[in-house]
């Protein structure tokens, strides 16, 4: 693996990191990104074999792209500072922050240490590896930034209170320094996916069928297509959007949640 900070000789690159690279949507993002011609550093904090195959795959792929992957598990506050640490002075064009963490439990039954460990990989990490990485953007004068939100953020589901804090939490983070750093050339904005078709949707699996019916478009989202907007926010044609917060769930979040029959 090429080291971290090492660029073509011949011009410069537009690297992107993408947090939670390994696997589901988040290796669907390093593949969009790849295709869309970024070198892509991407993390993982158990799947080592999925993230060698995808670096691996990516590297036959697109020969002339840098794809690397770092071990971090973003819930080590201390790897976390080392990592950023090791970064800084690197210079990145683009962020993407998949990594995230589920805990479902009604809000009444909500254990504060399983909702903080929540908030520091979904929330706290993406501050850490921002504030990291924002400086040599506007540096840059260029720069882009897209967390991986949540409809649940959105709109309210039972059950999903702490992670829909973490979700929320991000956006109003996203929003204000979207704000802050737009006249430096950098944007930063929220996709917020509905339900996508990965492995994390195996625990409901019986109730797919019914979940499906409630979505206007009748089906769970392909990772492929949340990942295109992500590869599209990083492009030169996105420049103009920052601070938005984009659904991707079907049309669930326009539908008012009660029917008629």
């Amino acid at each position: 693996m090429m080291p971290l900070g090492m660029n073509s000789p011949t011009e410069p690159t537009k690297r992107v990191l993408v947090t939670g690279g390994a696997s589901g949507l988040g290796a669907a993002i390093v593949r969009a990104l790849a295709a869309a011609g970024h070198d892509v550093s991407f993390t993982y904090r158990s799947s080592g074999e999925a993230a060698d195959r995808l670096v691996a795959e990516l590297g036959q792929a697109h020969p002339t792209r840098t794809i690397t992957a770092h071990a971090l598990d973003l819930a080590d506050r201390d790897a976390l500072d080392a990592f950023c640490e090791a970064i800084e002075g690197e210079s990145f064009h683009g962020l993407v922050h998949n990594a995230g963490q589920s805990y479902d439990v009604l809000a009444a039954m909500l254990a504060q240490d399983k909702a903080e460990a929540a908030m520091q990989v979904n929330f706290w990490s993406l501050t850490r590896l921002a504030k990291s990485l924002v400086r040599g953007m506007t540096r840059a004068r260029a720069g882009r930034i897209v967390a991986i939100g949540s409809v649940a953020a959105l709109q309210a589901n039972p059950g999903n209170a702490a992670y829909a804090a973490t979700k929320g939490a991000l956006i109003a983070y996203c929003r204000t320094l979207a704000i802050e750093s737009a006249k430096r050339g950098v944007t930063v904005n929220v996709i917020a996916p509905g339900f996508i078709d990965t492995d994390m949707m195996a625990p409901y699996a019986a109730h797919r069928a019914g979940m499906e019916r409630q979505i206007p478009a009748g089906r769970f989202a392909k990772p492929d297509e949340v990942a295109a907007l992500a590869a599209f926010l990083m492009g030169e044609g996105a420049a103009y959007i920052t601070g938005a917060v984009l659904p991707v769930d079907g049309g669930l979040t326009a539908m008012m949640g009660i029917h008629r029959s």
